[in-house]
Parts: structure tokens; C-alpha cells; sequence
């Protein structure tokens, strides 16, 4: 096995390391072209640099929206290096959590796509985001609400910027991430978290210099962007959410990796251009298909990997993809709920979720995740991390679906505690329960029960404008597309409602 060695450095020595030794050589590659490491060195800089002197309070945060496009890898770089706080935002967001992120973090300055550029300024002029006073649009959608990202940069020097990082513990980055039980959980990732598992991923996946990474994700994950840059990768960018799109672009890159969403994956294993070979086989270069995502189911895998010819592995970690920590080995045998094996230094046990016991082999219980790239929990330096599993003889977790477990809605990751936590927040709703119910477009949509207080169950329409006030704070894939009003939401004892028996309750009922 490769060595895993830990790095002496601050998170955006990574990008300086990779300009040094490989300067001429393609970083990131997407429709506009291709843009060396040496060049995306020098516009990090630019963004460390106007990142430091557009904002006024030293304990203040950068919002940076993870799209997948030719700007993000800069901006999150550029952020590290100015030595601020770097708050990550889901460019899916809805007004909601793209609130609590710019609230908990303190954020004076955001760079985002047009869209959410009007969401957060709508905020701003409404006085709920007080601190904020710049937003940066990333993309070509701009109605005038903010300054295009060329404009802000283009009076900024391009000379090196020495970032005053001194303590690799230091927190480099936070996120709010979906959470089983909590709804959202921010996790706050320090320079050494982020290194390590750039590392870990670079040595799992195979990554070297002369990879080829096709990224078709929705978003840009940071921690897949930390691996390719560590492990000085050249990443292509495909924006087209077609899956054969992505396979079509493996084949003309002599693509060696492909990270894709796993509801798309499924689609490309059921699309007829495929299997009649009207999309192009990415050829002998591939070595993986990587899914993100929720499960892909294990026969769906499997058809695809022996189409393609090449292993479809699945990962996991906290909040999905925020500090990976486990991996299915190439020639894993996909199965049921099967996420892998723990990365190089990472330990993970189950436990019982009341003793906090470990539990035995093939026995439930709560997983707990312990290494170099996971977010400080407890002082024996294990995270809960909520979700549900086992593990087998050959040390493999496997997750197990419980209520509270995130589905997908077409190519968005829905988690049912973060629409729980927008209809708790309106004064009409007493409880609630939210899981998805089969949609013929979207394979599932949000279902939402909620109680509601007795001084509103007779208004006319309540339900009606309960969703569409809800809906005002979720994303566009979190809408609730069907709400119904209960008497009350039966519990199991010290458990969660039971949304699953509901839903079943409300389909029959119709």
C-alpha cells in the first residue's frame, strides 16, 4: 500500500505544490477550455486578494457556492489562502439554509451563481442577512444584482498572496450538511482535515499526474477537488446533466476516472443508447465509475459496470461527500447498502445508540467514524454521525434506510429533517413528517404530514398556503409536492415519527 503522509503545509500549499511541479499542465477543463495549474495558482491569488480587502471584520466569512464550473476551484483556494472563514454553499440551496449559512457564519461577502445572487440579495435588502454587503456572481446569469466575478477581479494584482495560515488545526472551511436526526449539522473542517483526505482519496481512487477525472456531479464536491489537485489531475467539467453526455466526453478525454450522481447513473444504465451502442463505450483508458449520492441500487451496478467494463464503486461520508471516509475496493461486489471500507487511517466501529457500546459483527446500530479527515467530535476523537448500519467480516459498512434517511428527487439529494425544519418554523404547524412518495418524472417527490394547531384547522385553504410558504424557503428540489393534514403523528418510543407507515396510510387513502 501507498503511504499516506500528511502535509506540512496550509490547505492552499496543495494548488502551490501542483504549480510548482506541473505548471503548463491542464488543471480543469470545461466548455470555455482548459486552465493550467500555474494559471490557477495566480487566480487564486487574485481572489486571496480581494477577498482581503473587501472585508471589514477579521472573525468574518467567505459564502463560496459549490457549482460545477470553471470558477469554484479558484474561489475555494483563493478563499483558504486569504485566511478566512470559507462557508460552503449547496448551489441548490433555498432561501432557508442559504440564510442560516450566511447567519451562522458571519458572512460579509458571497460568490454565487446568478440565481442565488438574487435569493441572498432579496435577503440582504430585507435586513435578515445584515452582515452581508458583497455578492460576486460566478456564472453569466446577472440582472444587475451584483458585479460580475471578471469585473470584481479585474483591478486585482495577479502577485503571489502569503497566506497568514499559521495552524493547520485551524477551522479552514464549514458546511451545513443534511443530518439523519438534526435535520442540518454544520461541520467545520479544519486545513489538516481537508489534507488528509486529499490524500486518502488520491491513494484510494488511484490518482496520479497522468489521471483524467470527469466530473459530472451537480455540485463541486471540495473534497474530490482537493484529491485531483493533490494528486496533480487534470478535472473535466460536464454540466449537461445527461449521463451519456458524461460517458461521451469519458471517450474523447481518455478519461481515467468518472464521478457521476448515482440517480443519473441509474438512468444511464437503463437508457437505450447505451445498450444499443448509439453513446460511444468510454474505452480501455476508464478504470472507475464513481457514484455519489443515494445507494445505486446493486443490480443497477452491476448491469452497468458490465456495460461500461469497468467497476462502479460507491463511497460515503459526512454529509455526503464533505470528509469521505469509506470506499468500495475495485472488485467489491456491489450489494445491498454496501458503502465500502475505510480509507488509509480511518477507523469506524458501530455502536449501540443508547450505551454507546460497540455492537457486534452484522448488528445495527449507530456508525461512528474516527480519523484524520473527520471534524472533531468527542474527546476520543469519534463522530456520530446518525446514520444507521453494519458491518460485515471483511470490515465493509453497510447503511441501513431508516425514516430520516435522504432520498433522491431526480438529481437533488432530499433530506427529509431540513424540510422538517422549514414547516417547523411556521407558527400553524404543531408536527410534522416528511418522506417521498413514487413520482412518474422525478422517480420520488416530498410528501409532508403535518398536525396542525387547532386554532387553524378550519381556515379554508390552510394546507394550501402552509406548502406555499414552505416552499418559499426550499430549494427547487426539496418543493413539497403533496401535504396532508393529520390528527396526530404516531411514534415508537424515544423514536422518531414513522413517516414510512403514513405515507403508506396516505396512498391508500387515495
Amino acid at each position: 500500500m501507498r503511504i499516506l503522509r500528511q502535509l506540512d503545509s496550509p490547505l492552499d500549499g496543495l494548488l502551490r505544490r501542483a504549480a510548482a511541479r506541473a505548471g503548463d499542465r491542464p488543471a480543469v477543463t470545461a466548455e470555455g477550455g482548459s486552465t493550467t495549474f500555474e494559471a490557477l495558482d495566480r487566480e487564486a491569488d487574485r481572489v486571496a486578494h480581494w477577498i482581503n480587502g473587501a472585508l471589514r471584520r477579521a472573525d468574518s466569512a467567505v459564502v463560496v457556492a459549490c457549482a460545477l464550473d470553471a470558477a469554484f476551484p479558484a474561489l475555494y483556494f483563493g478563499a483558504v489562502r486569504s485566511g478566512r472563514l470559507l462557508a460552503l454553499l449547496d448551489p441548490a440551496a433555498g432561501p432557508a439554509a442559504a440564510r442560516e449559512l450566511c447567519t451562522a457564519s458571519g458572512a460579509e461577502v458571497a460568490f454565487v451563481p446568478g440565481s442565488l445572487a438574487e435569493l441572498l440579495s432579496a435577503e440582504a435588502r430585507a435586513g435578515r442577512l445584515p452582515c452581508l454587503h458583497a455578492i460576486v456572481v460566478t456564472d453569466g446569469d446577472n440582472d444587475g444584482v451584483a458585479a460580475p466575478l471578471a469585473d470584481a477581479l479585474s483591478a486585482v494584482p495577479g502577485t503571489p498572496f502569503d497566506t497568514p495560515v499559521g495552524d493547520l488545526d485551524a477551522v479552514a472551511c464549514v458546511q451545513l450538511v443534511p443530518h439523519p436526526a438534526a435535520g442540518l449539522r454544520e461541520v467545520r473542517l479544519s486545513h489538516r482535515n481537508l489534507l488528509a483526505n486529499a490524500a486518502q482519496i488520491a491513494v484510494a481512487h488511484h490518482l496520479d499526474p497522468a489521471s483524467v477525472v470527469v466530473n459530472q456531479m451537480p455540485a463541486y464536491h471540495p473534497a474530490l477537488l482537493g484529491a485531483a489537485v493533490h494528486a496533480g489531475a487534470e478535472q473535466v467539467l460536464v454540466s449537461d446533466p445527461d449521463p451519456c453526455a458524461g460517458i461521451t466526453v469519458s471517450r474523447s478525454r481518455q478519461a481515467t476516472h468518472y464521478y457521476g450522481l448515482s440517480t443519473r447513473l441509474a438512468r444511464l444504465a437503463e437508457d437505450e443508447r447505451l445498450a444499443d451502442h448509439r453513446t460511444v463505450l468510454p474505452g480501455g483508458h476508464l478504470r472507475a465509475v464513481l457514484s455519489a449520492g443515494v445507494a445505486l441500487e446493486p443490480v443497477v451496478a452491476r448491469r452497468l459496470g458490465d456495460t461500461l467494463r469497468v467497476p462502479v464503486l460507491q463511497g460515503y461520508g459526512v454529509g455526503g461527500l464533505s470528509a469521505l471516509s469509506h470506499v468500495q475496493p475495485p472488485g467489491a461486489r456491489p450489494e445491498r447498502g454496501a458503502v465500502g471500507v475505510p480509507l488509509p487511517g480511518t477507523e469506524c466501529r458501530v455502536v449501540d445508540p443508547v450505551t454507546r457500546v460497540p455492537a457486534p459483527v452484522w448488528s445495527d446500530g449507530e456508525v461512528e467514524i474516527r480519523g484524520p479527515q473527520v471534524p472533531s467530535g468527542r474527546a476520543d476523537g469519534w463522530l456520530a454521525t446518525g446514520d444507521v448500519g453494519y458491518l460485515d467480516l471483511d470490515d465493509q459498512l453497510h447503511l441501513v434506510p431508516r425514516s430520516g434517511s435522504p432520498f433522491a428527487c431526480g438529481d437533488t439529494v432530499v433530506a427529509p429533517g431540513v424540510v422538517e425544519r422549514v414547516l417547523r418554523q411556521d407558527p400553524r404547524v404543531a408536527d410534522c413528517a416528511v418522506a417521498d412518495v413514487p413520482d412518474p418524472v422525478t422517480g420520488s417527490s416530498v410528501w409532508a404530514g403535518v398536525v396542525l394547531r387547532e386554532a387553524v384547522r378550519d381556515v379554508p385553504g390552510i394546507l394550501d398556503t402552509v406548502a406555499e410558504c414552505a416552499n418559499a424557503q426550499l430549494g427547487p428540489g426539496e418543493q413539497i409536492r403533496r401535504l396532508e393534514a393529520l390528527e396526530t403523528l404516531p411514534r415508537r418510543i424515544g423514536a422518531k415519527p414513522v413517516p414510512r407507515m403514513l405515507v403508506r396510510q396516505y396512498l391508500t387513502a387515495a
